[in-house]
């Protein structure tokens, strides 16, 4: 039996990503793997969503190569992606998530079954027949993950979920992708909080003005930063 097709590692071959005449991501070579969670981090500005953009295949490199498992062009049918701030679908909260398994291809007589599955998972079940627009900023923000959920991805790509949120709905946000993590699906993940990084980090991968400035492991980066902005930004002064 042949083994099913994976989009990992995903490599990045001196990418580059120009808008005009801005650089935002300059000839980056960078390899993810399979494992415990990836975070982004570094300042605003370093690059990070669009590093994950092109990770989903959102956006194209303007020069350089990006493989997915070896692979060139590969529909994003195994990745999901939660923004900052999602879209709510103008639907209840269970209908938010029947509409993603539905565009997963979802057997149509297990989607009321799944959707409960994943409103429990994300704790939402009391909230199902709520209109999604009308949820709160966290609640919306563990919707959107059961969306991403929905697609049975290999790999979920989060672009700083919990920035805009309270630290109670931060703290829902993270076990729901601490689960998700611990599932076997590859979290990859945009951040500036440094506490994050200590509570769900393998590894980091450290961005300043479109490079990669450091990738190890994310105890290795706290305690012994290799680069002066890895070290300044660990310390919580100002890296530009």
């Amino acid at each position: 039996m042949r083994a099913p097709e994976t989009d990992l590692p995903i490599v990045f071959d001196r990418v580059s990503v120009r808008a005009g005449s801005t650089t935002i991501l300059d000839r980056l070579s960078l390899t993810l793997t399979s494992g415990a969670p990836t975070l982004v981090v570094g300042p605003n500005g370093a690059g990070k969503s669009t590093l994950l953009r092109l990770c989903m295949g959102l956006i194209a490199p303007t020069e350089g190569r990006i493989t997915w498992g070896g692979r060139t062009d590969v529909k994003p049918t195994r990745r999901a992606f939660v923004f900052q701030r999602p879209v709510m679908l103008r639907r209840t909260t269970a209908a938010n998530i029947a509409y993603g398994l539905t565009h997963a291809n979802y057997p149509r007589e297990k989607l009321a079954t799944r959707t409960a599955e994943l409103l429990e998972l994300v704790g939402l079940s009391g909230l199902a027949l709520r209109p999604a627009r009308r949820l709160s900023g966290g609640e919306q923000q563990r919707l959107a993950l059961a969306r991403a959920l929905a697609r049975d991805p290999e790999l979920l790509l989060l672009d700083e979920p919990t920035a805009s949120l309270d630290p109670a709905a931060t703290r829902s946000v993270e076990e729901i992708v601490r689960s998700a993590a611990q599932s076997g699906i590859k979290i990859v993940m945009a951040s500036h909080d440094l506490g994050q990084v200590r509570r769900l980090a393998g590894d980091v991968v450290f961005m300043v003005r479109g490079t990669v400035r450091e990738q190890t492991s994310a105890d290795n980066f706290l305690k012994n930063p290799s680069t002066p902005e890895a070290a300044a930004f660990v310390r919580g002064d100002l890296v530009v």
